[in-house]
């Protein structure tokens, strides 16, 4: 028996049944136009409204890597020519008049030779830059990155050794919103769908750290009163959520009930809007290293300074030192804490501070990406392995559990069941065995608490399909009936869940309910046409009930937006062929 599940959010490809319903609607592969949420009048102004009082600070800033963080493609381009040897793909980036092109060729498959206009540039350069198209407004990263610590190009993080071209990447606002400003929301019930311009302002811009611009300029001209945000002068938490919303990553981020990450504003409290949670086992000496904040909290400065310390004790957001000066700059930042005679002492002859104490090294999941150390060792490990995934440590032995810890700690954060509930659910989705019991136990108390939640809905049935898959040689009924009234439940109360709408349609087909498989499949793969299994469900299951001519109408969808896909390649060649057929 055929496992239920591939799988991104939960696993899905369909139980072949031994006969279809003839009955199932025929309806094209055609995108419909969804409608966007109205937006009220904007309370931004821009960099160039705060330049006019603030020149010299504004000029400052437009020499930081934060002001170069997005932007046109064909601004500072940097172009490619290069072969993937796993794929056996040849890749271009280049441009014709005043168009940026991503062009992409195998030697020897005709299908395979084909190009993408690149819109926008997204990372500034300094550690590497990766691009933007959009097919049909849905807006996808290029498959290939500049890393510039190397000096190469090569594939997005992750997919070094693909042997097909992930050209169906989605731009999620997790990614646009710490690179851009004015970013626009993803447009309702899709991940990957924005209205243009995708943003408003290139870069980050002046008021993603100090919010809206234009009371504080009414006031200003009014009263000279100042009603902006000055984030070292807001309470610590507040303080540190400015620099978070970007530079915090943790194991897990889970959104809060009816929250998005993108609301957060600048005096809000992040946490009110995303919970992050970082794993660690009882034989780790801490917590692991995600991200520069995860680090910080391991060092000593920051353990005995507390919330005297900050980024911005050591950062300035509107200025970056040249590379000469570097380490003079920072050294001058340690001294502040230290002393001139602790320098005057302590290795004079090494003028920086950060060579031994704050050493980079190579990302372990990042190719060709080097990390700064933020542990700020006494004593730095030889190989520092920053970015460590504490999965990997997993073992059997009974002191190295791991345990999810919210970051920033907080009691009520640890507390709260619903967020740790589907933190545990995604690393399980993502593949870790020991978050399953922890996902299934939480995901129940959860469940009783936020009966009405449609997130925890929808994870209590992705551990009821987990239930029916662990069942090779039944099936395990009432984990599937389980399932699928969970499903509904949570469609019930928010209908654009896309990975509940797929897995519910899994069940009916299985159950013999084609028809509504096939219209829940339809209205997903319209708002996710890139999740090619949606698209080959349908395609799959039209070819089976004979209606041949939308089975082909959904498998050339599906390469529209992954074209190496080679089940779809195969698929569209068996429906091609003369008498067509679907393969096995």
């Amino acid at each position: 028996m055929k496992k239920w599940f591939e799988a991104k959010h939960v696993a899905r490809a369909l139980l072949w049944m031994l006969f279809f319903a003839s009955s199932i609607p025929a309806a094209a592969a055609a995108t419909k136009n969804l409608d966007s949420t109205a937006t009220s009048p904007s309370p931004y102004v821009g960099n160039q409204a705060c330049a006019r009082c603030h020149a010299s600070i504004y000029e400052s800033y437009t020499r930081t890597p934060m002001a170069h963080a997005s932007g046109p493609a064909i601004e500072n381009l940097k172009p490619a020519d290069f072969v993937h040897a796993k794929s056996g793909v040849h890749y271009r980036i280049y441009t014709e008049g005043e168009k940026v092109w991503l062009s992409f060729q195998r030697p020897g498959d005709p299908d395979i030779n084909d190009k993408r206009q690149l819109l926008y540039f997204i990372g500034s350069g300094r550690r590497g830059r990766s691009y933007l198209f959009a097919v049909d407004d849905f807006f996808f990263e290029s498959p290939v990155n500049w890393y510039a610590d190397r000096k190469v190009w090569d594939m997005a993080p992750a997919y070094g050794y693909a042997r097909e071209i992930p050209m169906n990447l989605p731009a999620y606002a997790s990614c646009l919103e710490c690179h851009t400003s004015g970013m626009q929301p993803p447009i309702r019930g899709t991940e990957n769908k924005y209205s243009s311009p995708l943003f408003t302002q290139n870069g980050v811009g002046c008021e993603r750290c100090h919010g809206p611009g234009a009371a504080h300029i009414v006031d200003a001209a009014r009263t000279k009163t100042t009603s902006i945000i000055n984030p070292i002068k807001l309470p610590p938490e507040r303080r540190d959520s400015v620099c978070m919303q970007c530079h915090l990553e943790g194991n897990v981020a889970i959104e809060r009930g009816g929250r998005h990450a993108y609301e957060f504003q600048p005096g809000d409290l992040l946490d009110d809007f995303v919970r992050h949670y970082v794993l660690a086992t009882d034989r780790s000496s801490g917590l692991g290293a995600n991200s520069q904040f995860e680090a910080l909290a391991q060092s000593t400065c920051k353990k005995k300074s507390g919330d005297a310390m900050s980024c911005m004790s050591c950062h300035d957001p509107h200025f970056s030192p040249p590379a000469e000066q570097r380490a003079a700059y920072y050294r001058e930042k340690c001294l502040a804490c230290h002393g001139s005679a602790f320098g005057a002492k302590h290795h004079p002859d090494r003028r920086d501070c950060t060579a031994c104490h704050m050493p980079s090294s190579l990302s372990v999941d990042i190719s060709h990406t080097e990390v700064t150390d933020h542990r700020i060792q006494r004593r730095p490990e030889l190989s520092p392995q920053l970015l460590l995934d504490s999965l990997s440590q997993e073992s059997t032995t009974p002191d190295s559990s791991p345990r999810l810890i919210p970051f920033p700690y907080s009691k009520e954060a640890d507390d709260d069941v619903r967020d740790r509930a589907l933190a545990w659910q995604s690393l399980a989705a993502n593949g870790s065995q020991q978050a399953d019991a922890q996902a299934d136990r939480l995901l129940h108390q959860a469940a009783k608490q936020f009966p009405h939640d449609p997130a925890v809905l929808s994870g209590l049935a992705y551990v009821e399909l987990n239930h029916a898959a662990e069942h090779h040689d039944s099936v395990d009924h009432d984990s599937v009936d389980n399932a699928r009234d969970l499903y509904q439940k949570a469609l019930g109360l928010d209908p654009t869940l896309i990975d509940a709408a797929a897995n519910l349609g899994v069940i009916d087909a299985r159950s013999g309910d084609l028809q509504s498989a096939v219209k829940l499949w339809q209205e997903a793969f319209e708002r996710a046409p890139a999740d090619s299994s949606i698209g080959m469900d349908l395609a799959r299951t039209f070819c089976q009930s004979g209606k041949i001519k939308y089975a082909r109408s959904y498998v050339l969808r599906v390469l529209r937006f992954n074209p190496d896909l080679s089940s779809a390649k195969k698929l569209l060649q068996n429906l091609n062929a003369d008498p067509p057929g679907c393969g096995n």
